[in-house]
């Protein structure tokens, strides 16, 4: 017969709760458990699909089903690339890449840890037509002004439900035990009091921050903070900690580094040196009479620790660089609606939109 089921030719099966009922009409029922399941009343007439409300969802969908969904009182497909249900009324979710990165920390005071580095996440969502995304970008932890506060801590970026951690504050020298620096997106390096706890990152967005090698209790120097691809270096007996290295990202089409972590600062000593910069934007750490240096502005970035002169003055951390939200998305797709003052590029058929400053995105 061609492949073709012929309504005469088909009995009800009752062994699996199944039965298919064909009639002289032309019509034909699927029923499952005494359900209607299927129907099509005559070849010119209507199909009758399954129905149910929204809680009643199968469990497990896959791609191709579709239902009635009568919550909403309307058709509904499992659109299996945003892994949602969509009514037959509305355009699918389209994808968009992003990269969002908190706002990096401040460095401690005096022989100070180098500020952590914002929290670094890249990937893609999806994006519901009309639905307009917050932007949210971070701003940059201040460096300490006093010997016993840590440098203050990033602020946290978003994008729609994806959010980072600002990055963790440097140890300034004279603060309470435990000498460490903040847990952050990355962690804080330490003051030269602390040889073994290290300031915790955020899994998944950056490291832990440094300290000072085991074995050196007291040499002059703080550790660095962690970046988003290395942890924060350790001090040794005649380097301060550098800042972990950041993280690149290609997302506008060139290669970028972001997200280093702020090197760590060392007192007057003529053997020490102070801890380089993390990649990607990390602050210097400073020596002697200088003070840590900022971290580039939205990278991320954590600022660089202060340093302490022969006399016993202290010098203050560097402030940490604020975040930064870039998204890309096909500019087939792109509706061009956004707050905020993005900056808006082309890469090939890709509309990048960079945002320094808080906006929002419609869909």
């Amino acid at each position: 017969m061609g492949g073709r089921i012929m309504a005469s030719t088909i009995n009800a099966d009752t062994s699996n709760g199944v039965v298919i009922t064909p009639d002289t009409s032309g019509e034909l029922e699927l029923q499952s458990n005494g359900t209607t399941v299927l129907k099509v009343d005559s070849p010119t007439g209507s199909l009758t699909i399954p129905t149910g409300t929204t809680a009643q969802r199968p469990v497990s969908p896959t791609v191709g089903m579709t239902r009635f969904n009568t919550t909403t009182g309307n058709p509904e497909w499992y659109d299996s690339n945003s892994s949602q249900w969509v009514e037959y009324n509305q355009t699918a979710p389209y994808a968009v890449e992003y990269l969002v990165i908190a706002g990096g920390a401040g460095g401690g005071r005096g022989r100070g840890g180098g500020g952590g580095s914002g929290g670094f996440l890249t990937g893609t969502s999806y994006t519901n037509p009309s639905n307009t995304y917050t932007v949210t970008v971070g701003a940059g932890g201040a460096g300490s002004t006093s010997p016993s506060v840590r440098g203050s801590n990033g602020n946290t970026s978003v994008f729609s439900s994806i959010s980072t951690v600002g990055g963790g504050g440097g140890a300034s020298e004279s603060q309470v035990s435990p000498y460490t620096g903040a847990a952050g997106g990355s962690g804080g390096g330490s003051t030269l009091w602390e040889t073994t706890t290290r300031a915790a990152g955020t899994a998944g967005q950056g490291n832990d921050g440094g300290v000072n090698t085991p074995g050196y209790l007291v040499i002059d120097a703080g550790g660095g903070g962690g970046g988003a691809g290395a942890v924060g270096g350790d001090s040794t007996s005649t380097q301060a900690g550098s800042g972990g290295a950041g993280l690149a990202s290609s997302i506008t089409g060139t290669a970028i580094t972001y997200a280093g972590g702020g090197g760590g600062g060392v007192g007057s000593g003529a053997s020490f040196t102070a801890g380089v910069g993390g990649s990607g934007g990390g602050g210097a750490g400073g020596r002697n009479t200088t003070a840590g240096s900022a971290a580039t502005v939205n990278t991320g970035s954590g600022g660089g620790g202060g340093g302490r002169d022969v006399g016993g003055t202290t010098y203050v951390g560097g402030n940490g660089g604020s975040g930064i939200v870039i998204l890309r998305i096909l500019t087939s797709v792109y509706s061009g609606i956004t707050t905020g003052s993005p900056t808006v590029t082309t890469d090939g058929s890709y509309t990048v939109v960079k945002y320094t400053s808080s906006g929002s995105y419609t869909a």
